[in-house]
């Protein structure tokens, strides 16, 4: 599939017309796949399903520079980018919400008690990223597209243009530094 769809991007590089018809089936059905695999990890009760998530992450990477990804790995990472800021996106309108941002009074069960830890811990995984990305972007990618992607080190390997063995060290390095920030008082 992978040829295939680098196939289809050099295609509609050159003639944006039927082969971006083409193409956007199997972008919708990449989307599809990274957005189940990382909606899993969410609390049960989500109210971003993964319909909403294709869909805004879609509306994203078509709006950014139309059809510029190389390949499907390419693609990959900038989905998985795209996501993890839709997810972040979500998470601090929750969190916004929860705070009084809509003024409304609600009672609270314990399944929104468990989404509002859910959403404190998306909104510090998104701030130790930040901070992990000032000293090294790279790690920073790595996460990125591990974990909200769902790449392979194989294809991470080839989207930052490094070897596997040095995924494998970044990776074990992220998480140890990840672990540190979210867990060390």
């Amino acid at each position: 599939m992978a040829s295939e769809f680098t196939q289809l991007l050099v295609r509609a590089r050159k003639d944006a017309g039927t082969a971006v018809d083409d193409v956007v089936p199997i972008i919708y059905s990449e989307l599809k796949r990274i957005a189940h695999r990382q909606l899993k990890r969410e609390r049960s009760g989500h109210t971003l399903n993964t319909t909403a998530l294709v869909h805004e992450a879609y509306l994203r990477l078509a709006g950014a520079d139309e059809l510029a990804w190389e390949d499907q790995v390419h693609f990959r990472a900038i989905a998985a980018q795209a996501m993890r800021r839709i997810l972040v996106d979500y998470a601090r309108r929750r969190n916004a919400l929860r705070r009084g941002g809509d003024q409304e009074r609600i009672d609270l069960d314990a399944s929104e008690i468990a989404a509002d830890g859910q959403t404190g811990m998306m909104l510090s995984l998104d701030s130790a990223l930040s901070r992990l990305e000032k000293g090294s972007q790279r790690l920073c990618r790595v996460v990125e597209y591990r974990f909200f992607g769902g790449l392979s080190e194989e294809e991470i390997a080839a989207a930052l243009q490094i070897s596997i063995r040095t995924v494998r060290r970044d990776w074990v390095r992220a998480r140890a530094w990840l672990y540190k920030e979210l867990y060390s008082e």
